[in-house]
């Protein structure tokens, strides 16, 4: 099972590459990336970690400039070929305020990371496109949310595997649309989530799979390894899901 073993955790504060201030290691055809702004232009995001802030229990996170240059084992890291990010959420992992499920995941942001990205479904079009592989899951409860448009206030729909074959849209509890029913851990696989005229709509591997009808506002993009169980079910503090991400894209228009 293709898979990153979880190891012991670097500080909170992460790890950056060599090199001037503020300035990513650029990736490389074929690649062989340092850090992971050297995979992804992380410019318009922030990332929010297992890990707890100083003096809290919730889940840190880091912003740019920060992101610039930032890795943490085995969080948020470049796989072995320098061609992906790694990221891992262990179930005993901190939480943010609004779930119980701990995530090393990103959140798109705009002006350079300054603002938190905010736009409507009803408006313009806005478009984010993946290329991923699903790599570990947790034990008891094997569950990972791999990307998602959310709202002001809670998820509009998700990409979610269920281990161990099934890859869906989902929003509350309920499948939107499959689009794998024999998905195999490690294999890599391209999404596109394209919202505009009060529709959202998934393409799996270049094929159309959901069209989803909803008007909402105040959304943004998120993807990265949102881990969907805890302790509480079962699992242990050291189980984790575990996503890589080859490509991650996103246009508004």
């Amino acid at each position: 099972m293709p898979s990153s073993s979880p190891g012991p955790s670097a500080g909170p504060s992460g790890s950056a590459s060599p090199g001037p201030s503020g300035a990513a290691a650029p990736g490389r055809p074929g690649g062989g990336a340092r850090i992971p702004a050297g995979v992804v232009n992380l410019t318009n995001w922030k990332l929010t970690l297992p890990v707890a802030k100083a003096g809290s229990s919730k889940a840190q996170e880091i912003l740019q400039p920060q992101l610039a240059n930032y890795a943490i084992s085995p969080y948020f890291t470049v796989n072995g070929s320098g061609d992906g990010i790694v990221f891992q959420a262990q179930a005993g992992g901190a939480t943010t305020s609004g779930s119980g499920y701990p995530r090393s995941e990103l959140r798109e942001m705009t002006g350079n990371g300054a603002q938190e990205a905010s736009w409507s479904t009803t408006s313009g079009t806005s478009t984010m496109t993946l290329r991923a592989a699903i790599t570990h899951l947790t034990t008891v409860k094997p569950q990972v949310t791999v990307a998602q448009v959310h709202d002001s206030s809670d998820d509009v729909l998700v990409v979610r595997l269920d281990g161990p074959h099934h890859l869906y849209a989902e929003h509350n509890g309920k499948d939107y649309g499959d689009l794998d029913n024999n998905y195999s851990l490690g294999t890599p696989f391209a999404v596109q989530f394209v919202a505009s005229g009060g529709h959202i709509r998934i393409s799996y591997n270049g094929v159309p799979k959901v069209d989803y009808p909803i008007s909402s506002s105040g959304d943004y993009f998120k993807a990265g390894c949102y881990t969907q169980s805890n302790t509480s079910k079962g699992d242990a503090p050291t189980a984790y899901a575990e996503v890589v991400i080859y490509r991650l894209e996103v246009a508004h228009g």
